[in-house]
């Protein structure tokens, strides 16, 4: 099949092979600026506005996409060589694939070229809401001091530097002061991230932040900025080489950067705008007044759940995802675990199935077409487990619950953070704690607690005594008798006394 490149001008070319913008993108006005345009926003909240655009009236909430780090370069390139548009192809569970050239993002910047753009596109009278994809780690909580980390040399910079930041604390502070000075009307900023609270999250860092770095524009913040707390879902695993060259045999387009993801998609959002917003609702989003059952199911069951996964597949020798759950033990392992020692610290969730919730994670994961990269499941597992796992263990341990699930799986980590799975083939460790993780598991051969005493990550976890008696028996059990052994052996056990 005759390929042609993704662009504006090849658009109509693409009508019989994917559904295309029927709208006219030259008519769209940018409304939301959107800081991190990698997979997840493009599968996700880009797509949701996309969807919104095709309906009347809404033109005035195009996308600025912002490529924040040097990092970020090539993604920011894909999308100014393709006029901001990429193809969002869906893995349903039969395999079949639903292909959309999504037209939302109309605006791209790459802040390390120019700062001061971002900074003014922020500010900008037409901007309404801006929105964050930025990581878990990209907060700069500290999990043992529970406060925003100043020792940070990024921070440090940022402080030296207010008009060339290089975080998003830095380029947010810059915005809203030159907003007010302009006597403009406050925006809301609204993460997109797996953080509980994340609306509260970015707020009460930004505001650390601002009390140091321009400490009169607090006020102003307070009365013009609302922080609307969301949960988003949607599995979205690495674009593969294999994904870019199917999809220019076989449909005829050729995208340098598509997005693969699931059918599923799920959006709760707290209905807190301070200048207005999308009607998202009328695309599946939900508003709602409380998002915290929601994401606190999500964090501490999905989100944990691909840890578990990964983590424990990780060690096997798995590369995807859908391979460490298709194992019986592992799947009946993460079972357990969720039935055990999640579903008790849930508290009420009014309205939620949550035996049908559990039951379609287990599927999801095992969606054999998405083929999740286990690597980027454990990418940056020092910040997401503080946020998906050690709420369940901290409140398992106040109500003298079972811990002994999750203290496998971090016993697991501390061997994973060796390097090597249990075939001696090396893993691929990518996270900011990189050293200082493989360190301490080191350390932890001779005496395992050593890990535990990574304050950044576990806090003051390694005094508990019930779990780190716990967390020592499962660490020289794995390293004795390998994972597998004693996954079977650790379900036989939960399931003789249930």
């Amino acid at each position: 099949m005759a390929s042609y490149k993704l662009n504006s001008e090849n658009l109509s070319k693409f009508s019989g092979s994917a559904a295309i913008p029927a709208y006219d993108r030259s008519d769209v006005k940018v409304g939301i600026v959107h800081v991190g345009i990698g997979g997840f926003h493009r599968a996700h909240e880009a797509y949701y506005t996309d969807q919104l655009l095709h309906k009347e009236g809404n033109k005035d909430w195009g996308i600025c996409g912002v490529a924040l780090l040097d990092f970020d370069q090539k993604i920011y390139q894909t999308l100014k060589d393709q006029d901001g548009l990429y193809t969002l192809i869906v893995k349903e569970l039969d395999g079949t694939l639903t292909k959309t050239i999504v037209g939302s993002i109309v605006e791209y910047l790459f802040a390390p070229e120019n700062p001061a753009a971002v900074i003014d596109k922020m500010a900008h009278q037409d901007i309404k809401i801006i929105t964050l994809t930025i990581t878990e780690g990209g907060y700069n909580y500290n999990e043992a001091t529970k406060k925003f980390d100043f020792a940070n040399p990024l921070i440090q910079h940022d402080l030296e530097n207010p008009t060339a930041p290089k975080t998003i604390f830095g380029y947010l502070t810059q915005a809203l002061k030159a907003r007010k000075e302009q006597h403009l009307k406050g925006v809301a900023i609204q993460s997109c991230d797996n953080v509980q609270g994340n609306g509260h999250m970015i707020q009460n860092m930004l505001l650390s932040y601002v009390e140091k770095a321009a400490p009169s524009l607090v006020e102003w913040i307070h009365a013009n900025v609302t922080f609307p707390n969301s949960m988003v879902d949607r599995i979205t695993p690495a674009t593969s080489l294999v994904d870019i060259s199917a999809l220019k045999e076989n449909s005829g387009i050729d995208d340098a950067w598509p997005v693969v993801c699931e059918p599923f998609k799920q959006w709760v959002i707290e209905d807190d705008f301070a200048a207005g917003r999308p009607a998202w609702e009328n695309v599946g989003a939900q508003f709602v007044s409380d998002v915290v059952p929601y994401e606190k199911m999500k964090l501490s069951l999905l989100n944990a759940g691909h840890s578990v996964l990964g983590i424990l597949g990780a060690l096997k020798g798995y590369a995807t995802i859908d391979e460490a759950v298709h194992d019986p033990a592992i799947s009946q392992f993460l079972k357990l675990y969720m039935d055990i020692e999640v579903t008790p610290v849930l508290g009420n969730l009014e309205g939620v199935d949550l035996k049908s919730y559990k039951h379609s994670l287990i599927q999801r994961f095992g969606n054999i077409y998405i083929k999740d990269q286990i690597d980027r499941i454990c990418s940056e597992t020092s910040a997401k487990l503080p946020i998906f796992i050690l709420p369940t263990i901290n409140a398992q341990l106040k109500e003298s619950g079972s811990v002994k699930l999750a203290a496998f799986v971090i016993a697991a980590w501390a061997i994973y953070s060796l390097g090597f799975d249990e075939n001696g083939n090396p893993l691929v460790i990518k996270d900011a704690l990189a050293e200082v993780l493989h360190q301490k598991a080191i350390e932890a051969k001779n005496e395992p607690k050593e890990f535990l005493s990574i304050e950044s990550v576990f806090g003051d976890l390694k005094k508990s005594e019930v779990f780190v008696d716990a967390y020592r028996e499962s660490y020289d059990d794995i390293l004795k008798h390998g994972v597998e052994k004693c996954v079977l052996d650790l379900n036989n056990e939960i399931l003789n006394k249930i």
